[in-house]
């Protein structure tokens, strides 16, 4: 046990002094990695930076065992977390090579010492830990979309019946609006002053998000515009729509939390309120216990 112990600590020291020697040396990083170290101080804690040069040199490696479909895949659900403090495929390979190691040598000195639990733990750390920010950010990211989406349509049809251009009125209240609904205006307008058609711009639009608010938000104005519908009469129905989803949505949560409530109350609570009846009874009968048992 205690030669292991020593093997495994020998590992991490000399996994130590590599990474030290690797974060001194002079390598050249992918592009957006660089870029995004560059900025570091201001998109993301000193931590984050120190745990992405320390991995930047596994990102390549990480990379190339994920594969090509799983890599495009990642970078998708990325795109679709919003980037979140300018996270990258490559920066998310350096972390992924970092808390792999780091939970691979926790968990092997956690089993030396007999602790399987711990090692579970650990290693179950290292090999999400890099995918749980990105997880969260996907589900907070929808949720402010969500909300935000009908009031923004509201806005945008009252300047639309004004008289201004769609194109015009959509960059006129993104920049009122701040928050990730407003980002994921402004990609897809500089999209379309880089060229690209608008029917191409709203796909791409609803393929970097999860919220079903905006694949129907870009369905019904696709469908709208093929119609020849006017866009005003569009975007005030789509967003009654939305709220109209969003209640019938809130009242089936609604309606599941009930049967949890109830199964919680009668599996802990009533049986607890059972027994401190019970011993509050027996307690204040003043019965002598002892002469019940015959002792």
């Amino acid at each position: 046990m205690a030669l292991a112990l020593a093997v495994v600590m020998a590992l991490a020291v000399a996994g130590v002094c590599q990474g030290i020697r690797m974060y001194r040396a002079d390598a050249k990083l992918p592009s957006d990695l660089a870029v995004a170290l560059e900025v570091g101080a201001t998109r993301v804690s000193a931590a984050g930076s120190a745990v992405d040069r320390l991995g930047m040199r596994f990102a390549p490696l990480v990379l190339r065992l994920m594969g090509p479909k799983r890599v495009d895949a990642k970078r998708r659900r990325i795109d679709m977390a919003g980037n979140p403090g300018g996270l990258t495929i490559d920066r998310y390979a350096a972390r992924r090579a970092v808390y792999g190691v780091f939970g691979t040598l926790l968990g092997l000195i956690f089993l030396t010492n007999g602790s399987p639990l711990f090692a579970v733990l650990t290693f179950a750390f290292g090999a999400t830990a890099a995918d749980g920010l990105i997880w969260q950010a996907i589900r907070e990211r929808r949720e402010v979309i969500d909300r935000t989406l009908p009031d923004f349509l509201d806005v945008l049809a009252v300047v639309v019946s004004a008289g201004l251009g769609f194109r015009q009125a959509l960059d006129r209240v993104a920049e009122r609006y701040e928050g990730p609904w407003a980002d994921e205006l402004r990609i897809t307008l500089r999209q379309m002053d880089m060229g690209v058609s608008r029917r191409q711009a709203f796909d791409a639009l609803r393929r970097r998000n999860a919220s079903e608010q905006v694949a129907q938000f870009v369905s019904a104005l696709q469908q709208g515009e093929e119609l020849g519908s006017p866009i005003a009469d569009t975007l005030i129905q789509i967003a009654t729509d939305m709220r109209r989803t969003d209640a019938q949505n809130s009242r089936r949560r609604a309606a599941k939390t009930i049967p949890k409530a109830t199964m919680v109350t009668l599996v802990f609570m009533l049986p607890a309120t059972m027994i401190l009846i019970a011993a509050g009874m027996f307690l204040g009968s003043g019965s002598d216990f002892g002469s019940i048992l015959g002792r």
